[in-house]
């Protein structure tokens, strides 16, 4: 299929893009944040008007990169910056148009950044979702039709790197946590630390945290952005640490699959979705407290051969799960397509 394609071209968007491109699509990526031209000061205007004051000329730049020559699907990477006057174009051309969206629009912590999606919903075809509650939710404002996929790592971006000695070196650390500083983050890794966990940072606005001065021993390096970076990192960690966003009501991240593919051991919240994924214990770890992950955390490093075993059996339980782009992207298409013909 032709598929116009409006995301980023960086970043897990274009790993989905890439995905389709796998499969045998012909892929246009159309990156919406470079159309719009705008510096950080206004990006950050826009998120926080929820893109409704984007103006006619975005809306016209997006119109005019979709053409009946160029696709028979627009597939929309969040949609933060799609209007519906835009989706009623690809659909006068016949275009089958789908959103997938991977953070929580409708949630409480970044409910203004999305009211152009709200806004937009009723004109998608197809509404993918990666939390149960958005699929009541989407079709309440007016959703023709909504599937709840997992979230997904790349079967490319997300695997093993052939390091060197010093590059192992580099990046190795017994505990893990990959990402950015959000509210109760520090509070958490501060305890890990204090019962004796051999912790380390990687990511960005830790400076903003309450606990900066006592986690600044444990900081290794800003975020990281490049696949083989990223990949490195927690190839390379005996246990990677995922936390959960409750604001945004995670029940799973990309993590929880992005851990596992890469061949790390998955150490993160017991939660329904992740005794769903993984049986806990024999494929991943999981935690109520500060306190039993750091016993998780100590009583694995001291034991290396079940700490192998759990990351291999992880791993393959990941592949077994088919939470990775390509088979993901292909239940999309799959359900946009009967979706869209059965309208007709």
């Amino acid at each position: 299929m032709r598929i116009v394609y409006l995301g980023y071209e960086s970043g897990t968007s274009l790993h989905r893009a890439n995905a389709l491109r796998r499969l045998g699509h012909q892929v246009e990526i159309v990156d919406t944040q470079a159309l719009l031209g705008a510096t950080g000061l206004a990006l950050k205007f826009h998120r926080e008007t929820g893109c409704l004051f984007l103006g006619k000329a975005h809306e016209e730049r997006l119109i005019g990169k979709i053409t009946g020559e160029k696709g028979d699907v627009l597939w929309v990477d969040h949609g933060r910056s799609t209007t519906p006057n835009v989706l009623r174009h690809a659909r006068s051309l016949g275009m089958k148009s789908v959103v997938l969206n991977v953070d929580d629009p409708f949630g409480k912590r970044d409910r203004w950044n999305w009211l152009l999606l709200k806004k937009a919903l009723p004109e998608y075809d197809l509404v993918a979702v990666v939390r149960e509650p958005n699929v009541e939710e989407a079709k309440q404002l007016g959703a023709r039709d909504v599937i709840k996929v997992w979230r997904s790592a790349d079967e490319v971006g997300h695997r093993r790197q052939d390091l060197t000695p010093n590059e192992e070196a580099k990046y190795a650390t017994d505990v893990l946590f990959l990402g950015t500083y959000m509210r109760g983050r520090g509070a958490f890794l501060k305890r890990l630390t204090d019962l004796g966990v051999p912790l380390s940072i990687v990511g960005d606005r830790w400076d903003r945290a309450p606990e900066t001065a006592q986690l600044a021993p444990f900081w290794k390096s800003p975020g990281v952005y490049s696949d083989v970076e990223y990949c490195s990192y927690i190839q390379s960690a005996k246990i990677c640490i995922g936390l959960l966003s409750h604001e945004n009501r995670d029940l799973h991240t990309t993590r929880t699959m992005e851990i596992p593919s890469i061949g790390s051991l998955f150490c993160a919240e017991r939660t329904s979705e992740h005794l769903e994924l993984y049986i806990d214990g024999e494929e991943a770890v999981f935690w109520e407290s500060a306190e039993e992950c750091a016993a998780q955390c100590l009583g694995l490093l001291s034991d290396d051969k079940r700490r192998k075993a759990i990351s291999a059996a992880g791993h393959a339980k990941c592949l077994a799960n088919k939470t990775m782009n390509e088979p993901v992207m292909e239940q999309i298409l799959s359900r946009l397509i009967g979706s869209a013909d059965a309208q007709v």
